[in-house]
């Protein structure tokens, strides 16, 4: 379903600790407001908008710059009016659906966001909410005055689906001297209907300072494996020389390809976009295109390792296999495996290279060209 997002990051973050803003600080080595940002971008939202305190636009533009249609916002003096400043930056038809989400809740998945908008097919508005499962006393003076029912109580969290009209409508009903302490609040005082779709204790806001361990840790299990696998090939023609793997080998021949036919580097760069869903070399490094001929492949492979890590993820381990009849590869195999270690910026023992005969079978056997085959592990956030 089409929809955008506004992501708050403009709060003055005064509980959270010494330290810069929370959107800023880290988590699983990266700012937390990246979490967001890439959550919805992983989800197909057509436009991102984030709000942010005076002297950041810079550092959330810059975080921005994978996604395709952006913007981002000043934010005001309070939530509702950093709220309203990211409707006005939201661009489309009147019932765009819009989620609302706070910054300082990273651990946003595909699954909130696809509730959320089908609960908005029947609803003015969706908000993932937790049943309250603690007994609730109200106290004043360190004593406890009366012990509160819990049944039909729910903690409210975000992201909130709205249709942009609907929000923007409600808050220009809103009071201008009251505070709203939620979005779907808004739309309820206008008189929507608010659907509930499941909370998840992983949307916890970040707060305090204790939060912030807490959050590592859930984040540390929000990460899946995924496997790519890349293979390439060139065919030989005259020369003195052969790059692979990152290498130059002294050799008779050469491999013929419009950049420098690194073909251990083109496989895994390959590998790398794969386990992402990134497209393939082709796409990123078009043949037809002047600018790569006669490129050295190394530039494929750290654009390939950027991506995935502007993803927040990072290589696990990589496999190569090199199948010829010439050259001899285990004189350079070592050198292969300390470039591609440095390439992929990961220790030396998590990179292999390997190489293989035909026995004479087939195009490589018939020593007509090289076969590269990588096979590569990352991790990302889930």
């Amino acid at each position: 379903m089409d929809f955008s997002a506004v992501i708050v990051a403009a709060g003055s973050s005064t509980r959270a600790g010494p330290g810069a803003p929370k959107p800023w600080r880290s988590l699983g080595g990266r700012p937390i407001l990246s979490w967001s940002i890439d959550a919805f971008a992983a989800a197909g939202a057509r436009q991102i908008v984030v709000v942010v305190a005076d002297g950041w636009i810079d550092e959330a533009a810059e975080l921005l710059e994978a996604v395709d249609n952006w913007a981002v916002v000043q934010g005001g003096a309070t939530r509702a009016e950093s709220v309203q400043a990211g409707l006005k930056a939201v661009t489309g038809p009147a019932d765009t659906p819009v989620l609302i989400h706070d910054a300082a809740r990273p651990l946003l998945n595909g699954a909130h966001i696809e509730a959320l908008l089908a609960a908005l097919a029947d609803a003015d508005g969706a908000v993932p909410a937790l049943p309250m499962a603690d007994t609730l006393k109200r106290g004043t003076g360190g004593v406890v005055s009366e012990t509160v029912p819990r049944e039909g109580l729910w903690r409210a969290q975000t992201p909130q689906a709205f249709r942009l009209s609907t929000l923007t409508d409600a808050y220009g009903a809103w009071p201008a001297d009251a505070e709203p302490t939620d979005d779907a609040a808004v739309v309820e005082r206008a008189g929507g209907k608010v659907a509930i779709t499941p909370g998840d204790p992983r949307l916890m806001k970040l707060t305090y300072p204790e939060d912030f361990a807490m959050a590592e840790q859930l984040a540390g299990g929000a990460r899946i494996t995924r496997i790519g696998q890349g293979v390439d090939a060139h065919r030989w023609g005259p020369g003195e020389a052969v790059w692979l793997c990152g290498v130059k080998i002294e050799h008779d021949q050469t491999l013929i390809g419009h950049s420098d036919a690194d073909a251990g580097l083109h496989a895994l760069t390959d590998a790398i976009l794969g386990a992402i869903g990134e497209g393939d070399i082709g796409e990123h490094f078009p043949p037809s295109d002047p600018q790569w001929k006669g490129a050295a492949s190394d530039r494929f492979l750290l654009h390939a390792v950027e991506i995935l890590t502007n993803k927040g993820g990072r290589i696990i381990n990589a496999d190569v296999t090199l199948v010829c009849e010439r050259p001899k590869i285990r004189p350079h195999r070592d050198a292969m495996r300390e470039r591609l270690a440095q390439l992929l910026g990961v220790p030396l023992d998590r990179v292999s290279v390997k190489a293989t005969t035909t026995e004479g079978m087939g195009f490589t056997g018939r020593q007509e060209g090289l076969l590269a085959q990588a096979i590569v592990a990352v991790e990302t956030p889930a």
